[in-house]
């Protein structure tokens, strides 16, 4: 590709970003999550003056949103252990994260990262100068890296995924190869990544898996029993739906509408508003309890249990037989390790291909993918009726996450050790 289209190609990535940020703040005008991002980010090159002490060591972790942040969390508390010395600095780019991690114990500093522009960056490393710099996943903004290589501070990324279908293995995004030549080491998850990778000519690769079966093995040791789903669930396994969109309650509901009396269920919707909870309780044909309000009463007579409120779903997975996790019929499937760790066989809808776990737990029989109504139906039906399938896909489910956890000791060795 000639120095021109090059050259082309990277002014137009910058229109793109300065077009993104015209795009938030008009959408900021109804929409609050727009800005919160806004507003995290005003001022935030005098806040980080007035914060960061010149000449501290510093290594920068970099993660788009919560769900990054929780699978980049094992690599930094190792890191945080093994080298106290160092003072951390987080970075979100989404409110989903920063908002509800900007208090988080392990890291020094918590920040919006700056949009993504060459002045920007230069300004940004100038007042952190970080030793070391973490990006997590698939954080590959082109001006930062392009910089940090620039600065020869050594930049790494990890858990990562390539395909085929991204935009530097695409004859008009190969331009944008150069963001992952400014990496140091690149750490993926899979053989897929690193065979894409080596074909493009990146010898610096190294297939580690994925840092957050770490942490949901972490956080599943320590979820607390919750009283009110022993007393809801009276010894008895639920079969739980979690994370779930209104396509996926659509089937989910009209599943257990027809179910059979007895047969406890749970629904946690991703989204916890007055009109998630209407639309579901309008739905329901079995009595309901919340699980924010209910009495010990309303949870003995209640055949679904609907938790509305966040942060309870990891424990709500111990009661679980099975789980139906939402997102497969929408921008793509939520976490499936949270319930797999407890041994419980996944059931979720088609889009789930960008998820290395997904494909895993389908090729070892530990979960299925279902289309429509029907597929649902057939799919939690034999598992009711088959309690030996059942077993083993609880036992291959749970053993597919205690198998491949240690990621983190692997990268954390690689860097330090």
């Amino acid at each position: 590709m000639s120095g021109k289209i090059v050259e082309k190609m990277r002014w137009l990535y910058n229109i793109g970003i300065l077009g993104y940020y015209l795009l938030v703040k008009i959408v900021s005008i109804r929409n609050e999550k727009a800005r919160k991002w806004l507003r995290g980010r005003k001022d935030i090159f005098v806040r980080l003056r007035e914060t960061i002490t010149p000449g501290e060591r510093i290594l920068w972790f970099h993660a788009s949103s919560l769900g990054e942040f929780e699978q980049g969390r094992p690599v930094i508390e190792s890191i945080r252990k093994l080298k106290p010395e160092y003072k951390i600095l987080l970075t979100f780019f989404s409110p989903s994260g920063y908002e509800l991690r900007k208090d988080y114990k392990y890291a020094d500093y918590i920040f919006y990262m700056p949009l993504d522009t060459k002045k920007n960056a230069v300004r940004f490393i100038d007042i952190v100068r970080p030793e070391k710099v973490f990006f997590i996943k698939y954080e590959f903004w082109y001006n930062f890296l392009a910089q940090l290589k620039e600065d020869a501070i050594p930049t790494y990324i990890f858990s990562a995924l390539f395909r085929p279908s991204q935009i530097f293995f695409k004859p008009w995004g190969k331009w944008y190869l150069k963001a992952l030549s400014t990496y140091e080491h690149i750490f993926v998850q899979n053989q897929e990544s690193f065979d894409i990778l080596y074909q493009y000519g990146f010898k610096n690769v190294s297939i580690c898996g994925d840092t957050r079966l770490d942490r949901v093995g972490e956080i599943a040791d320590a979820a607390p029993r919750l009283d009110k789903l022993e007393i809801f669930c009276c010894g008895q396994k639920a079969i739980i739906a979690g994370s779930t969109w209104k396509e996926d309650e659509d089937l989910f509901i009209a599943y257990l509408n027809k179910c059979q009396s007895g047969q406890k269920f749970v629904i946690a919707p991703h989204e916890v508003t007055p009109q998630s909870l209407e639309r579901i309780c309008s739905a329901l044909e079995k009595p309901y309890a919340f699980y924010s309000t209910a009495s010990h009463d309303e949870l003995s007579k209640a055949d679904v249990l609907i938790v509305d409120g966040y942060g309870y779903l990891v424990s709500v997975y111990r009661y679980g037989l099975l789980t139906y996790v939402g997102g497969g019929f929408t921008s793509g499937i939520h976490s499936i390790l949270e319930p797999a760790v407890f041994g419980m066989p996944v059931i979720f809808g088609p889009d789930y291909q960008k998820f290395q776990e997904a494909h895993d737990m389908l090729s070892l029989g530990a979960a299925s993918c279902i289309h429509d109504y029907a597929e649902l139906e057939i799919q939690i039906d034999s598992y009711l009726s088959n309690p030996e399938k059942l077993l083993s896909a609880s036992a291959i489910a749970r053993g597919y996450v205690n198998k491949n956890r240690g990621a983190s000791k692997e990268i954390v060795k690689y860097l330090f050790l």
